[in-house]
């Protein structure tokens, strides 16, 4: 019998992904979407509606074996615009999978960044996000993957830093000897499928990176950049006032616009941040799931 997965956020880059490993591995997915009238094709049912509609998560969840919560809000100007999302749309999806009676389990792609819910709005939703689904799943068996930047095919947010990089070019955010980690989107893909066939282990956050020892700093990059390119790559640091300044104008135009901006100064709190390190072993004993892509091979392959 075909096992049906219930998936928010596919229309986003990482959801895509979730979703198109999902259909490879035989699972059936049944996706949430925003835009009305969109036909359900193949092993794909389309289900109009949002995280705020309880109807719409009512019908999501209807007979489905599991749950994928990928939608996540990543802008914002205020705090309450990423709780309205991360933790009161978490919140909801959970309750319509306990009340759906079919949902064995519930899988949260929260960030790295809850790791330090101090550092931003974003973080903090996340936190609160997952520390809210473990008190409320009960019988469902609840996992919560913590991954770090990612990146791959659809990515707008890290593009363009390494199409800068094989430029030539690497900006650098944040203090030389800071500690990155980052996780191409096929291997995330892939950790999600294994997780759901893995009959699910208890419910603790788990990091998930590309698995190299140590992650990277800001010299290791620019010596990655340098090899694939072959070519040199100048490291320029973007003082903090400079950040500081974009981010009050991009708050000020995004708000005459009307949209959510990305760079706000709660924001710049977590990308400056020293440690952003990250293991995957508790999760690789667990799942034997092994990431594949490294950013070297990323970058030497066209793979982002």
């Amino acid at each position: 019998m075909t096992t049906t997965v219930a998936v928010t956020g596919v229309t986003g880059f990482i959801g895509r992904h979730i979703a198109e490993n999902l259909l490879l591995r035989g699972f059936t997915v049944r996706a949430l979407t925003r835009t009305a009238g969109k036909a359900s094709t193949g092993n794909v049912a389309w289900i109009h509606g949002a995280l705020e509609d309880k109807d719409a998560l009512t019908e999501l969840v209807s007979g489905a074996d599991h749950v994928v919560h990928c939608a996540g809000q990543v802008r914002g100007h205020c705090a309450e615009t990423f709780t309205r999302c991360n933790v009161e749309g978490s919140v909801r999806l959970m309750q319509a999978a306990k009340e759906s009676g079919s949902c064995k389990s519930f899988l949260f792609i929260s960030s790295l960044a809850a790791r330090h819910p101090e550092l931003s709005w974003y973080a903090n939703s996340k936190y609160i996000a997952e520390k809210q689904l473990i008190a409320m799943a009960g019988d469902i068996s609840l996992g919560i993957f913590r991954p770090t930047a990612v990146y791959g095919p659809g990515d707008k947010e890290l593009k363009p830093l390494f199409s800068w990089l094989l430029r030539g070019v690497l900006p650098r955010l944040g203090a030389p000897e800071a500690q990155l980690s980052f996780l191409h989107v096929s291997d995330l893909a892939q950790a999600v499928s294994q997780w759901l066939m893995a009959g699910q282990p208890k419910a603790a956050p788990y990091e998930l990176c590309d698995g190299v020892a140590g992650g990277y700093n800001w010299k290791r990059l620019q010596e990655i950049g340098a090899a694939v390119r072959q070519g040199p790559v100048r490291l320029i640091g973007i003082p903090l006032p400079l950040l500081k300044l974009i981010a009050e104008i991009g708050m000020l135009t995004n708000g005459l616009a009307r949209k959510e901006p990305m760079l706000t100064p709660s924001k710049i709190r977590e990308l400056t941040h020293l440690d952003w390190s990250a293991s995957n072993k508790s999760l690789s004993e667990y799942i034997n799931w092994f990431p594949k892509i490294s950013l070297e091979r990323a970058l030497l392959e066209g793979l982002f």
